[in-house]
């Protein structure tokens, strides 16, 4: 955040001292309680039980991969037969070895931010450790919470030189955050093209029993299957979810057995793959061989989703459940399928289900299907809580996010989100009709998004982990020359299919972008347009106004100063509410804010003004539900800083202490009057919304008001409670942002057309927040950026 002190270029004078002092900034000065996040060990039953679990969560799309690998890779049948399908075959197995295996189950997987994965949880790790991050109402405070944690860098280390020049100019910021757009574009892509390319392969092995069948059957059976599976999100996860890791566990089991006994039954030399001499023969063969890595590439489609999915689930049961089960299952299905192919050539089409054995075919379809569709859900439920991320940073329109489950506080539904993929999903689906074009978006998608992982962990190893360099080169170098060469196979057939994601990725793109611009440009007018503290003490303890019963609640994006809005309130009113509370409710760059960390309560003006400012901060995961009681947070927030200052003016003692601890925690805080210099004083922060200490707080101001005297003064926490039963209103700002004669055409698209219509469709403040609607008070305003 900038401070007034920054944006004043007026000489400092006696009235700039005392804006100071009427409305400091938010500092660390708070008693601040200290509850330390961190990861529960767990027994080792506890871990394999896990492990379980998160098969039917995190693996269903790196799972349902064999359905359609081979079919993409030899769409026009097979020229140099053996060779080409062990050449095939070894692609595939390094591949899961070398991207799926070292990159991101034994590396990707431990930079999650506090078990949060996804582009944007690499982001927040990277804005907690330099100044990068492009949002609004950045402030020292937020640094002090126990999920923050930003480290200091040595200036001469190769982490404090890449910090500086990420921090130099602004055009860095704004190319790693367009790379996080970018990154997540393509994961919001993998949620329209996973549930296409999985129905519709499992789908596809009811043509197999019966050849005659048109695709035209195939198409319909897979729209009806995505229909209902989009149709019942809103019911959530939790009450089928208890299926989903046995479903997944045995489908595993399925296609390892299937694969052994394939390589078993037909030819025991595909083994030779595992050689990686048969990749060098293989793509010696020149275009032919370059053009079927795209189809290759599907064999590690899901691992993005993987890291995406991370969540509820220790790394390390995930680590055991791939390492265990997952990978030697994927090894033996290609293995087996490949066995297959090399003595039925001609079934390289369709032989997933071609090499199942026949008194088993239609349980594997039936199993096939139900990990299809737990694969599209594990990736539907990803694009929900990467798009929940940045609409938390101010990178997505504000839409309406529904907490489906009491469990598990990951399990979210966004209905605008979900009928979108839906439709577009149908549309990829019926348009395209076959896997090889599908698969062709799916490709480009997957690759590009786990480029932008590999550069944004480069930037992770350097800055938040101190790895060596030659660690990162490395790792670097590893992990963009499989990816860049997969890139350069799929990029040459745009035209086939890799237009669909890259034209969805470029829309969403423009909209995120914009509207995070927009947003900062709204956020700049306002600071600018602030209004002066000096100012509001002219008005008086009445503001100038008649001051009517009751409480104000003026929401603003400014974590200091008066918001324009609320000079323009009372100069078009007569009157103002007896307390006027300044709310600013700010989201950070973290994955949680402790409950009792969450809300900043100060005065401003003197105590006659009856006016307090709160800040309530949030992390990307943090989730505003229906039944939280914003206002009633807020509330116990005031009254515990009101009963704090109460404490501590009403005190007879020079020397006067007080202790408040929670019977049942080891939180604390202790208050001292006595000149130390290290004092709590009065107008401080006080940061509390734990009901059980605001309690403690009330008992013992209590005991201090049977000791002191009140010199005839109502008591502040009686009045604002009259106040409260009074009524309570809440007033927002109905802005619309324009720019300004002077701006260029450019900005004119963006703000007064592309943001402009997104305001008007985006869910409102008062919505996201619960604001009672016969409680909301609207001031109209036009803002010139």
């Amino acid at each position: 955040m900038v401070s007034a002190a920054s944006n004043d270029e007026t000489p400092k004078g006696n009235m700039w001292d005392l804006e100071q002092k009427l409305d400091q900034p938010m500092d660390e000065e708070a008693g601040r309680l200290r509850s330390v996040c961190r990861e529960k060990k767990s027994s080792s039953l506890a871990i394999l039980q896990l492990a379980f679990q998160s098969l039917g969560v995190v693996f269903g799309d790196l799972g349902t991969s064999p359905l359609y690998v081979f079919y993409n890779t030899f769409p026009h049948g097979l020229k140099h037969e053996d060779d080409d399908v062990v050449g095939a075959l070894s692609l595939i197995i390094y591949s899961l070895t070398l991207i799926a295996l070292l990159k991101y189950v034994l590396v990707v997987l431990r930079a999650n931010d506090n078990g949060q994965g996804g582009t944007f949880a690499l982001y927040s790790l990277l804005c907690r450790h330099a100044n990068i991050k492009t949002i609004a109402n950045q402030h020292r405070t937020d640094e002090e919470l126990t999920t923050y944690s930003r480290w200091s860098f040595e200036e001469q280390s190769l982490a404090g030189k890449v910090k500086r020049w990420l921090e130099s100019h602004a055009i860095n910021k704004n190319a790693i955050l367009i790379l996080v757009l970018i990154g997540t574009c393509m994961m919001i892509g993998d949620g329209i093209l996973t549930p296409a390319i999985s129905v519709l392969s499992a789908a596809g092995g009811i043509k197999e029993d019966h050849p005659k069948m048109s695709t035209d059957v195939v198409i319909i059976v897979a729209v009806v299957i995505l229909v209902g599976l989009f149709s019942l999100q809103h019911y959530g996860t939790d009450r089928v979810s208890w299926l989903f890791a046995p479903v997944v566990f045995l489908w595993f089991i399925v296609i390892g057995s299937i694969g052994a006994l394939n390589i078993w039954k037909y030819d025991s030399s595909v083994l030779k793959a595992f050689s990686p001499v048969c990749i060098y023969r293989y793509l010696r063969r020149g275009d032919r061989a370059w053009a079927s890595l795209g189809g290759i590439m599907l064999s590690i489609t899901g691992t993005e989703a993987l890291f995406a999915d991370l969540c509820h689930f220790p790394v390390l049961a995930v680590q055991l459940a791939f390492i265990l089960l997952v990978f030697p299952c994927l090894l033996l299905a290609y293995s087996g399928q490949a066995a297959y192919i090399t003595r039925n050539p001609g079934h390289v089409v369709d032989a997933f289900y071609r090499s199942i054995p026949g008194n088993v075919y239609w349980p594997v379809f039936i199993v096939a299907t139900a990990a299809a569709i737990v694969a599209s859900q594990a990736t539907i439920s990803a694009t929900f809580s990467i798009i929940k991320q940045a609409l938390a940073l101010g990178c997505f329109p504000r839409v309406k996010v529904v907490h489906t489950s009491k469990k598990f506080f990951g399990q979210i539904y966004i209905p605008a989100i979900n009928w979108v993929l839906m439709v577009l999903c149908i549309a990829v689906t019926a348009g395209f009709k076959n896997k090889t074009q599908i698969g062709l978006a799916y490709g480009t998608a997957v690759v590009i998004d786990m480029m932008v992982t590999t550069l944004l962990m480069i930037l992770i190893m350097l800055m938040v982990w101190r790895s060596h360099w030659i660690l990162v080169f490395a790792f670097a170098s590893l992990s963009l020359t499989v990816e860049l060469t997969y890139f350069s196979s799929v990029i040459l057939k745009v035209d086939q299919g890799g237009w669909v994601p890259l034209g969805v990725a470029a829309t969403i793109l423009i909209i995120m972008y914009v509207w995070h611009y927009g947003t900062m440009k709204r956020y700049e007018f306002e600071m600018h347009s602030r209004v002066s503290m000096a100012w509001i003490l002219g008005l008086g303890p009445s503001l100038g106004l008649v001051r009517v019963p009751g409480v104000g609640f003026v929401y603003t994006e400014l974590a200091s100063g008066v918001p324009h809005i609320f000079s323009h309130l009372i100069t078009n009113l007569p009157a103002i509410h007896s307390v006027v509370v300044l709310v600013c409710v700010k989201f950070l760059p973290v994955y949680t804010v402790p409950i009792e960390e969450r809300v900043l309560v100060r005065r401003i003006g003197p105590k006659s003004f009856h006016m307090f400012r709160c800040v309530a901060r949030y992390g990307y995961k943090d989730l505003h539900k229906r039944d939280d009681d914003f206002e009633k947070m807020l509330f116990d927030s005031i009254s515990a800083f009101v009963g704090l200052e109460s404490m501590m003016e009403y005190s007879d003692s020079d020397n006067f202490s007080f202790d408040m601890r929670d019977q049942n925690t080891s939180k604390s805080i202790t208050l001292d009057t006595s000149d130390n210099g290290d004092s709590l004083t009065v107008g401080s922060i006080v940061e509390l919304t734990d009901s059980s200490l605001i309690g403690s707080i009330e008992y013992n101001k209590n005991n201090v008001k049977g000791m002191v005297s009140h010199n005839g003064e109502e008591d502040e926490l009686d009045f604002l409670s009259r106040c409260r039963d009074a009524g309570v209103v809440h007033i927002l700002g109905n802005t619309i942002t324009r720019a300004r004669r002077d701006s260029g055409p450019l900005k004119r698209v963006a703000i007064d057309y592309i943001y402009t219509f997104l305001r008007k469709i985006c869910t409102e403040n008062s919505v996201m927040l619960h604001v009672p609607h016969e409680s909301m008070l609207n001031v109209g305003q036009i803002f010139y950026v």
